[in-house]
């Protein structure tokens, strides 16, 4: 197996939240789709994929059992500005728009 440089940690977990998929590792920060949760609180995703602890993986279908993840709430947050922009040629039709996306910034505590 060749080498790519891509180093995995140890014990990861990959789980579901806003109708995306994202990776879990304790200590690292993660903005997700915006949840409905105070600042400086802890929040629970309990639709988790997937496992990985040492050697050992756990896969779900869809979701595994008894595996939760749990996350402190840092801030919420805006993404960056898309602009939406909209013409049609020779009509003197022209709209510009801007959209941020609202999101929630989560440092990860646990992955049991």
């Amino acid at each position: 197996m060749e080498n790519t440089g891509i180093q995995l940690p140890e014990k990861y977990a990959i789980f579901q939240t806003g109708g995306k998929q994202y990776q879990a590792v304790i200590g690292r920060t993660l903005g997700i789709e915006k949840l409905d949760v105070a600042v400086g609180a802890t929040h629970e995703f309990k639709e988790v994929l997937m496992v990985k602890d040492g050697a050992a993986y756990s896969v779900g279908a869809p979701y595994v059992e008894n595996a939760t993840i749990k996350a402190e709430i840092i801030k919420h947050d805006r993404g960056p500005k898309i602009i939406i922009f909209k013409f049609k040629r020779r009509k003197k039709y022209r709209v510009k728009n801007g959209h941020r996306q609202p999101l929630t910034v989560v440092r990860f505590t646990s992955i049991g």
